[in-house]
């Protein structure tokens, strides 16, 4: 009650105002993405009605805190990180609420009627309050929202040495991460609002449960080595795979000692035809999917691939599926030292490989689509790498495909995607064509995120992909269109080449990226497309 207290007002008259609703508290002991343990008093929001006004409340994107990474490595920048205390109860609510006051608020005070005046964690706008309050104070120190991410501010700045950039402040609801040369100012501002917790304020080596550090790259061409940012996920796995033996050991088994692929050789999930789960084993593989899908989101990419294809099967679940689950935490128990490093270097392509056809007289009125609205650009530039492939009739029941996608800004991941389509084609041209499509609209939303960042973009970004027939029909004058129902993609990536947004190159197949996001790998073509993107 010590730190909740000041969500409440005592009334001492025992008199509650009109139109406020009783509702009880309770205390809630939960598990954290970080796998830590937590206990909080909270408000019985269930109990209360749905709220005439919006309750969303929304955080910082993933692929926004790798950009920043990026760019502080990029622009010679800091960062530093902090953790609101009790964040939710500096807002004040607006829910009419009030409890009645128990043992836990002091002997003198049980039995009084006590208003719930602040965002008490619970209520079901407390979130979206706790985010207008934030995002207020952000703005009156002269920070504006960047129109692509809302939890992304941003304002001009300039070094001592005058150059000129952008510093930014990402909010993920009580975490706050500073990107400037002089990061403590801001830090200092906030803390005159809010209580930031004294040990937290430093440079980030914990975020959303991913370890933040310095990574030094050698380089024979500089003396000093580069410096950037590197992001992984080992004690998180390792704490997740201590919390799997012991729910195994509970029910007297054990994880296999070695295995050498994410899913074993051959294995196919939808053709499983072992006995279900009961209620309760299915319930704990739901939660290990959810552990798995955050390890992907953060961090692993080359498990990406069977946690999607185990993520489809959450009813209707078997033991084979169970196993196969626990078969991906050995893999993670085997190779557990991997991580994004935000490699701020530019790539060199052999310009040999792509084609220059002028499509100025098929598209005429085809240009950048660059934001009216978009601040001016500062900083260095970046360039963008995006690979692409597709997995013909992935499924062996629906025959449906997977889309694959691996965008890179400099040297460094930034979006990975692998999604199994509502579509079936009826060619392996098709497939990939539409995943093409599927590139292309994703790297113009990314050129928008950039832009509305005031990221500068170095010329076009290079698109490489493992069918031949999709690359000549995309790049060559001649080639005519056979397929009439892939007309949108085929006029899309003319299109974009012709506005200079894109240029687009044959990969091949065993070089080709995104193939580690596309199919099981055997363990040595594994292991080797991991290492070329991970370090």
């Amino acid at each position: 009650m010590k730190n909740v207290g000041i969500a409440f007002t005592f009334l001492e008259d025992g008199i509650v105002p009109p139109g406020y609703k009783l509702i009880p508290c309770h205390m809630v002991f939960d598990v954290k993405t970080d796998l830590t343990r937590k206990a909080r008093l909270v408000a019985g929001g269930h109990k209360t009605d749905p709220p005439k006004e919006s309750t969303y409340s929304s955080v910082v994107s993933h692929d926004s805190v790798r950009i920043a990474f990026l760019i502080a490595a990029l622009n010679g920048l800091e960062v530093l990180m902090g953790d609101v205390q009790n964040a939710y109860l500096n807002a004040p609510t607006k829910e009419k609420t009030y409890t009645i006051a128990g043992l836990e608020s002091g002997a003198n005070k049980v039995g009084l009627p006590a208003l719930i005046t602040r965002a008490l964690y619970g209520l079901k706008s407390s979130a979206a309050r706790w985010r207008e309050h934030i995002l207020t104070t952000i703005r009156d120190m002269q920070f504006k929202s960047c129109l692509a991410d809302p939890d992304v501010w941003m304002r001009a700045n300039t070094k001592p040495d005058g150059f000129q950039y952008y510093k930014y402040v990402l909010v993920y609801i009580d975490d706050i991460l500073v990107i400037s040369h002089d990061p403590r100012k801001v830090m200092d501002a906030l803390k005159k609002q809010y209580t930031i917790k004294p040990d937290s304020i430093k440079p980030p080596d914990i975020y959303l449960s991913a370890e933040i550090q310095h990574y030094t790259i050698p380089d024979t061409n500089n003396p000093e080595n580069r410096d950037c940012w590197a992001m992984s996920l080992d004690k998180y796995v390792k704490r997740a795979i201590a919390e799997v033996k012991t729910e195994l050991e509970r029910a007297g088994e054990c994880l296999k000692s070695k295995v050498s692929t994410p899913l074993s050789d051959g294995y196919q999930p939808e053709l499983d035809a072992t006995p279900e789960l009961d209620a309760r084993r299915g319930n704990y593989y739901q939660g290990l999917i959810g552990i798995l899908c955050w390890i992907v989101e953060l961090d692993w990419i080359d498990i990406v691939t069977p946690v999607a294809h185990m993520s489809c099967f959450m009813t209707n679940l078997r033991e084979g599926h169970l196993e196969q689950v626990l078969h991906i935490f050995v893999y993670l128990k085997r190779y557990d030292k991997l991580a994004i490093v935000f490699d701020n270097t530019s790539p060199a392509f052999d310009e040999k490989r792509f084609t220059k056809p002028d499509w100025s007289a098929y598209y005429p009125d085809s240009a950048k689509p660059i934001p009216p609205n978009a601040p001016p650009p500062e900083g260095n530039k970046v360039s963008s790498t995006c690979f692409v492939d597709a997995n013909h009739a992935g499924c062996r029941i629906t025959r449906q495909w997977y889309t694959c996608i691996l965008l890179f800004l400099q040297r460094a991941p930034i979006m990975w995607y692998s999604k199994q389509q509502n579509t079936v084609e009826t060619s392996t041209f098709g497939s990939e064509f539409v995943a093409m499509k599927t590139a292309i609209e994703m790297v113009e939303a990314f050129h928008y995120k950039l832009r509305m960042m005031g990221i500068p973009i170095d010329g076009k970004t290079n698109i490489f992909c493992d069918n031949k027939l999709v690359f000549k029909n995309a790049t060559q004058l001649e080639s005519t269109l056979k397929k009439k129902h892939n007309a949108i993609a085929y006029h899309c990536t003319h299109e974009v080449q012709a506005a200079g947004i894109v240029r687009i190159a044959w990969e091949e197949g065993e070089t080709n990226l995104a193939d580690i996001l596309t199919k099981l790998l055997p363990r040595p073509r594994l292991r080797f497309r991991a290492q070329q993107i991970m370090w």
